[in-house]
């Protein structure tokens, strides 16, 4: 398996009870965001390389590095980073566990450490970790977005969503945040606001192929099959798109919680509201 491949298996978005969601989101590889691509942590970083050859050699420099010092912030922040871009999430968070102790009250190391647990399903710590991660007069929209993340695992998406609405007010537009809000939306059978969220994200420069991909998603659980295809083709061959659309079609077809959302016994799309500002009496989810 390709080191993207396993990236996006890794990431994939779930939620408790929702298992004709998760399943989509892994049949198209929607995933929400814990990590730097929602943002940098200020300056202790540098440019992580793309391809996994050296990616590897990026981590193994970065490891030496620390091994000489470990709990150095730079170096712990580095090799923690390209430890997560690898997808070795345990090995991660004891790095930066290490610095932690080292540096309990940095802000930094206090991010990347929330992340890295974060990216190891260690939601009950992150979540922890995460609110000792900025100053409450300076709130930090990148570590906002992931403790929304975190709050979706933990089933929380009524919080989850405040989270990232606090995040685009410091970030307006940011569509890494508000892919995250879109995928929290469709967890809660909002499919409408998903959309909108989704489509915003969709239309910055700044989007990626993960952006798009999660817009398909919402619209193939919407059962606009043609049109999440023609956003796939955007990002991979007419052939995946459609094996990728084909797939959340036959999950679809196999609960009967997603047709009944189809056929328009869900709730309506609140009048007036975007997808950064709260729709009245959200209802989270009991399953």
């Amino acid at each position: 398996m390709s080191l993207n491949s396993r990236r996006r298996v890794s990431r994939l978005f779930g939620a408790a009870g929702w298992i004709a969601l998760s399943v989509a989101v892994s049949a198209l590889g929607g995933c929400q965001s814990f990590g730097d691509v929602t943002g940098s942590i200020t300056g202790s970083h540098q440019a992580m390389p793309s391809d996994e050859a050296s990616l590897r050699d990026y981590a193994d420099h970065w490891g030496k590095v620390y091994d000489k010092n470990p709990g150095e912030k730079v170096a712990s922040i580095n090799y923690a980073r390209a430890l997560r871009a690898l997808t070795r999430y345990t090995e991660a968070a004891a790095v930066m566990q290490a610095a932690a102790v080292k540096s309990p009250r940095d802000f930094e190391v206090l991010g990347a450490y929330g992340k890295a647990l974060a990216d190891s399903g260690q939601f009950d710590q992150a979540k922890d970790v995460l609110t000792r991660a900025y100053p409450a007069e300076r709130p930090d929209w990148t570590i906002l977005s992931v403790q929304g993340s975190v709050a979706d695992r933990l089933n929380d998406h009524d919080r989850a969503q405040r989270f990232y609405r606090d995040a685009l007010k410091i970030a307006p537009g940011e569509p890494n945040v508000l892919s995250n809000l879109g995928l929290s939306y469709a967890l809660t059978k909002q499919l409408p606001l998903a959309e909108d969220a989704l489509r915003e994200a969709a239309k910055s420069p700044r989007a990626d192929a993960r952006v798009r991909q999660n817009l398909a998603l919402v619209l193939a659980l919407d059962g606009r099959f043609s049109e999440a295809e023609q956003v796939s083709r955007q990002d991979m061959s007419a052939d995946a798109a459609a094996k990728n659309v084909q797939a959340i079609r036959a999950m679809i077809a196999q609960n009967d919680s997603w047709r009944t959302l189809q056929a328009g016994t869900a709730k309506p799309k609140p009048k007036g509201a975007t997808p950064h500002e709260a729709p009245p009496a959200i209802e989270a989810p009991t399953g």
